[in-house]
């Protein structure tokens, strides 16, 4: 267990350094990636985000100048949420073919620190992409969460060409690639 949370340590360490600069080399490694939606943000039924960059609210529709929004963990420090990843610092996810980008917290309460968003799962990092489902509804919005997710190959600071499926994620179909 302790190589493991080890590797965590490194890995978001990893992801503090290169996410602090624009311009730096895209690298990349496994995450565990959940999903949230809508129907069950904080506050329930809303858009609302923690650190907004390029949205007003939780959105984007995939592509490198619109990607969607990603929530990360973070630790409260006082009334401070110091997060895990840098808003602003930007994904990709090839079996989603999407661009992400930091705008959010995963992990509510007074020690989220203490919870699977910050402390990880099973050594990986914790990323939860926003699927929308506002439209498709709230059963629907669960069915493509747990559709994505899983231990996936994630690229921080990526280049700008690759593939991408447009669109919120539930509302286009919950698409996943190999």
């Amino acid at each position: 267990m302790q190589i493991k949370k080890t590797c965590l340590q490194v890995t978001m360490a990893l992801g503090l350094m290169l996410g602090a600069g624009a311009a730096q080399a895209e690298q990349q490694f496994s995450a565990f990636l959940t999903g949230y939606s809508y129907w069950d943000n904080t506050p329930r039924g809303s858009t609302a985000i923690a650190r907004p960059v390029l949205h007003r609210g939780a959105g984007g529709t995939g592509t490198y100048a619109d990607p969607v929004t990603l929530a990360v963990g973070h630790v409260k420090r006082g009334s401070r949420s110091i997060m895990d990843f840098p808003a602003g610092t930007r994904f990709y996810f090839p079996r989603l073919r999407k661009y992400a980008i930091v705008e959010d917290l995963c992990g509510d309460g007074n020690a989220p620190q203490n919870g699977p968003c910050h402390s990880g799962y099973k050594g990986y990092v914790w990323l939860d992409i926003y699927v929308d489902g506002r439209r498709a509804g709230n059963a629907a919005a669960n069915q493509c969460m747990r559709r994505l997710t899983g231990i996936q190959r994630a690229i921080i600071n990526p280049k700008r060409n690759y593939p991408v499926e447009k669109g919120a994620i539930t509302e286009t179909g919950c698409r996943v690639f190999r």
